[in-house]
């Protein structure tokens, strides 16, 4: 069985490093990430087997030369959506937005990176197969794009009882717990268009 490829994120703010973690394995489940705390933990971990890093602006600019011979596989992790604070030669990601904008950028970096996942290795069988009803789709596709429950109602004509269930069978289904992992998966399986989120 071939490998998963691997991402890295390298940053000395364990908690941040953590939690861009469990975002990326949402928006790219076939991927293993691995998380460093500096960069010479990274090279002790033989940094040539990562598909991307995903690195601190301070650790680019303290390793320059290392993450500059590797720029198409580089994206530096920025606190400000200005142009001007960001490193002109490199993908640069804000992360100092809401949950929903981070999801969104790293969505559209991932499409525009890999032409729609095709330089992608193929989703797992268990991700890629119809698990949800057509109705269900429906009603998933509405909760990503921002709808509320009884919105949800009124535009598909069921009751509000039937959307909750609904709902809650959809995350049943995919086990999920939150929105924004419900929103991943309509994106990438194409069921929802980045530009309405």
């Amino acid at each position: 069985m071939k490998e998963r490829p691997k991402v890295a994120v390298i940053d000395t703010n364990t908690l941040a490093a953590m939690g861009l973690k469990q975002i990326l394995q949402n928006v790219m489940p076939i991927m293993t990430v691995d998380t460093f705390g500096s960069f010479a933990e990274l090279q002790s971990a033989n940094a040539e087997v990562y598909f991307h890093y995903f690195t601190a602006m301070s650790i680019v600019l303290e390793h320059k030369d290392f993450f500059v011979a590797r720029r198409r596989k580089t994206i530096v992790l920025t606190l400000s959506l200005d142009t001007m604070s960001q490193l002109s030669d490199f993908h640069c990601l804000c992360v100092n937005v809401t949950e929903q904008q981070l999801i969104r950028s790293l969505l559209t970096l991932q499409q525009g990176a890999h032409g729609k996942g095709e330089h992608l290795p193929p989703m797992p069988d268990i991700i890629s197969r119809k698990i949800l009803s057509d109705r269900e789709i429906e009603v998933m596709s509405l909760i990503v794009q921002g709808y509320i429950n009884k919105e949800i109602a009124q535009q598909l004509n069921i009751g509000l009882a039937t959307v909750i269930t609904h709902r809650k069978n959809i995350m049943d289904k995919l086990g999920f717990k939150s929105v924004s992992a419900l929103t991943i998966y309509a994106v990438m399986h194409g069921y929802v268009d980045i530009n309405k989120i």
